[in-house]
C-alpha cells in the first residue's frame, strides 16, 4: 500500500509595511509580499506625507493591496478628508482616540485598526471598549507614537480576546520576526524602521528578507485583516 506524505499548510500572517514615502518603494514592497502599505498622516513624524502625495502613491498600488492611513488624535472630519484625498481604504488610530470615533469611522464604511499598548494608553484591557476591525499591539515608549524600534515581550499580545484579529508591531526585523510570530500568534505583522535605511526610506533587501521570513511561519489564526 502506497503512503502519501502530506505537509500541513502554513497560514502565515499578513504583512503591513508602514511609513512609505515614494511610489517606487511602495511598489517594491508590494512585489516583495506586502498585503498593506501604511502612510503616516502625523506632522511630527519624519515619515509624514501630505494627502496629495499619498494619493500619488496609492494611485499606483494594485487593488489587492490595502492602503492604510495612520493618524494620531485626529478628529473625524480630518480623517475623512485624508481618506477621500489620499485614496485610503483603512485607517489606523495610534493615539488616545475615543471609542466613539472608532464607531463613527466604522459606520462610514472604513476598516479601522486601533492601536493598544502594553505599557501605555490605551492599554490592552481597553479592547472591549473599541468596536475596531482589528487591534495593533505594541509597547509604548520613545519620542513618537509607534514602536520606535523597541522590541518587547510579543507574547503579551495573546492577552487580547480572540474575537478580533491582532496586528503585531514594534521592534520587528527580518532577524526576529519568526520569533515574534511564534510568541504573539498574530493575524498580521507591521514593520517600518526595522526595514529602513533612514526614516521613510526602505532597505529593499531587508524588506525582501522580512517578507520571506514571514512566509515560512505558520499562524495561530486564519483571520485576515487586509482583503
Amino acid at each position: 500500500m502506497q503512503t502519501v506524505n502530506t505537509i500541513a499548510p502554513l497560514f502565515p500572517p499578513q504583512i503591513k509595511i508602514c511609513g512609505l514615502t515614494s511610489v517606487r518603494e511602495a511598489q517594491a514592497c508590494v512585489a516583495a509580499g506586502a498585503d498593506a502599505i501604511g502612510f503616516i498622516s502625523y506632522p511630527k513624524s519624519p515619515r509624514h506625507l501630505e494627502d496629495q502625495v499619498i494619493r500619488r502613491i496609492t494611485a499606483h498600488l494594485p487593488s489587492t493591496v490595502c492602503p492604510v492611513g495612520v493618524f494620531v488624535n485626529e478628529n473625524f472630519e480630518r480623517i475623512m478628508q485624508a481618506v477621500d484625498i489620499g485614496g485610503l481604504k483603512a485607517v489606523q488610530l495610534h493615539g488616545r482616540e475615543d471609542p466613539a470615533l472608532v464607531e463613527a469611522l466604522t459606520a462610514a464604511g472604513l476598516m479601522v485598526v486601533k492601536a493598544l499598548f502594553v505599557n501605555g494608553n490605551p492599554p490592552l484591557e481597553a479592547a472591549a471598549r473599541y468596536p475596531a476591525t482589528a487591534f495593533l499591539v505594541e509597547c509604548a515608549g520613545g519620542p513618537l507614537p509607534g514602536g520606535n524600534a523597541m522590541d518587547w515581550n510579543w507574547a503579551d499580545a495573546r492577552q487580547l480576546p480572540a474575537d478580533r484579529p491582532v496586528i503585531l508591531a514594534g521592534g520587528l526585523t527580518p532577524d526576529n520576526i519568526a520569533i515574534a510570530i511564534a510568541a504573539g500568534g498574530p493575524a498580521a505583522v507591521d514593520v517600518s524602521s526595522g526595514v529602513e535605511i533612514s526614516p521613510g526610506r526602505k532597505d529593499m533587501a531587508k524588506v525582501t528578507a522580512f517578507c520571506r521570513a514571514v512566509a515560512t511561519c505558520g499562524a495561530t489564526t486564519r483571520l485576515k485583516i487586509f482583503g
